[in-house]
């Protein structure tokens, strides 16, 4: 591993270096001296599933793990050779692998029961099921990531780990300001950057270090940051994060912000665990702000990679004042609008005041759709023009083509045929404060209360639980993946070291007896039976005759 430290050392771009040195100063050797050290590793427990105590008894690596300082409650580091992705608990859904660092801004986002929940820029996934296993089934949460390849990664990690109360969008953040103004109690940004605190765990950012320079960075954060706070309800909470050490994409993307959101705050983070301090000596001095402004960067936090077991990250909390406490700046702000205006006729604004020219665009456009929806029923008119958009075979890619008016199940849908057949399959269930809908032939549990999503790219509305297959429901892997086995009609439960377990996850069929399925009151073990490991759900798998025939998506199995 030193070997390999020293290999990596030589690679570092010199450039990169050099910019280190002059931040560091006489920690610069520590630092660079981190890249020789062994890699530490990290996984997170799912507590949708199981608790750590329960964890802690189930684990086969109990001796062998240590916990995450910041993450205690669910993070634990693990070595290497123990490779947890083959267990068959990971295809269980038991417990998420991410680099411990990462796991930081969302133990500072404090997330509760019941808040909703925004995860910007969420792909591969990491933050939004650490947020889902928080939440506990209770409230929302949004996870959109704009690039469209990654939001297959995105899907899977959510319905692995069985969240139930999830939306995921493939958008612009800018586009779903409309939709969200102003929403959210709880916003989360891991914003795209130039990845310097990923050399380390991924050689190939080094070479994409350069051609994704710091400065196309900023530029595309600072819009991330104002979409994000055009979203955030008052009194809401923004945690902002990265992995590179670059202060142009952080102090001073902060700085700017504060400057021009004067109803926003930073969140003092006490620097424990071997964090640092912010540092708002690195601002760049063009980022006009106030003293007390510049000073309170210090609240964020840094998370250098020779002071903690971890690649490194940045992490800073926003908060958005109550409305009443902004008031006063607000009236401010619209006084001085009203002078540049007098003055300049919009000629040579600023860019806060692009900033709030935008936010009027956004402002009129709702009028104009609210005004629209009083007058229009979008599916029907989208029936009409040929424009109704139904998901694919995987539930993927669909446009959510309903209105308010049309959120009322009619009694030919799909939905009504999965009220009327999922007792066969899961008599336990309970919706809690889901909606059914369905598009096409694909039935989906939406958490209540989300507003109208017909104008988004859509990659899942809800909870992905059944196919309607002519005429006859067919549960889905996302519906055994969030179920728990005293939900199921039947079940099965192997132990992760029996055979069966292993030839179940890698698609084969398995005899059994009939005896060893558990039923639910008086049903029959014909059908569709819930398998699990240990007590927690794998899949489906559709009995008769002494065979469990599999039917677990090609996609999901052991390779």
């Amino acid at each position: 591993m030193i070997e390999r430290g020293m290999l990596m050392q030589s690679r570092l771009p010199l450039a990169f270096l050099d910019k280190m040195k002059d931040i560091l100063g006489e920690e610069y050797e520590r630092f660079r001296s981190s890249y020789n050290a062994e890699r530490v590793y990290g996984f997170r427990i799912n507590e949708l599933k199981l608790s750590m105590n329960e964890w802690m008894k189930l684990s086969p690596y109990e001796e062998e793990l240590k916990p995450i300082p910041w993450a205690s409650s669910t993070g634990m580091y693990y070595k290497e050779y123990m490779r947890p992705g083959k267990h068959p608990y990971y295809h269980a859904g038991l417990y998420y692998i991410q680099e411990p660092s990462a796991m930081a801004p969302v133990e500072l986002l404090d997330v509760q029961p019941g808040h909703r929940v925004l995860d910007l820029c969420a792909a591969p996934g990491g933050k939004s099921t650490q947020i889902a296993s928080k939440l506990q089934g209770r409230g929302v949460l949004i996870s959109n990531d704009n690039a469209r390849e990654r939001t297959k990664a995105l899907a899977k990690n959510i319905e692995l780990a069985g969240v139930r109360n999830a939306v995921i969008l493939n958008e612009e953040p800018s586009h779903l300001i409309d939709v969200f103004d102003r929403w959210f109690d709880l916003v989360i940004i891991d914003a795209p950057c130039s990845g310097e605190g990923m050399f380390r765990k991924d050689d190939g950012m080094i070479a994409e270090w350069e051609k994704h320079s710091v400065k196309k960075c900023s530029s595309m954060q600072k819009d991330i940051l104002n979409d994000a706070a055009a979203m955030l309800a008052p009194g809401g909470k923004l945690v902002y994060s990265t992995c590179t050490f670059s202060p142009e994409e952080n102090e001073s993307q902060l700085a700017l912000f504060l400057a021009e959101h004067a109803d926003f705050e930073m969140v003092q983070i006490e620097p424990k665990f071997g964090w640092k301090p912010g540092r708002p000596d690195l601002v760049e001095t063009s980022a006009a702000m106030d003293t007390d402004k510049l000073r309170s960067l210090e609240g964020a936090v840094r998370l250098w990679p020779h002071h903690i077991e971890g690649e490194g990250h940045f992490a800073a909390v926003l908060r958005r004042k109550e409305d009443r406490e902004a008031a006063v700046l607000d009236g401010h702000a619209e006084r001085e609008h009203a002078l540049d205006e007098q003055n300049d006729n919009w000629l040579g604004a600023t860019e806060s005041s692009e900033h709030v020219r935008n936010k009027h665009k956004h402002a009129v456009k709702r009028v104009l759709n609210e005004n629209a929806r009083d007058h229009y029923d979008k599916r029907e008119l989208r029936e009409k023009t040929g424009k109704y958009s139904n998901a694919d075979k995987n539930g993927k890619g669909c446009k959510q083509s309903y209105s308010k008016k049309t959120k009322e199940v009619a009694k030919d849908d799909p939905a009504v045929l999965w009220q009327s057949n999922i007792g066969q399959i899961a008599a336990g269930l309970e919706l809690q404060d889901g909606v059914i809908i369905s598009h096409g032939s694909h039935v989906y549990i939406q958490p209540k209360g989300i507003p109208s999503l017909s104008e988004l790219k859509v990659i899942r509305p809800g909870w992905y639980v059944g196919e309607i297959n002519h005429g006859r429901l067919e549960p889905t892997h996302p519906l055994a993946m969030g179920l728990n086995r005293k939900e199921a009609v039947r079940s099965i439960s192997w132990s992760a070291n029996d055979e069966r377990t292993v030839r179940f996850l890698k698609g084969e069929t398995v005899f059994v007896q009939e005896e060893e399925i558990v039923l639910y009151g008086d049903a029959s073990p014909r059908g569709y039976v819930l398998i699990c490991t240990d007590g927690y759900p794998i899949g489906w798998a559709k009995f008769a005759d002494g065979i469990l025939n599999n039917r677990l998506p090609a996609g999901w199995r052991w390779m």
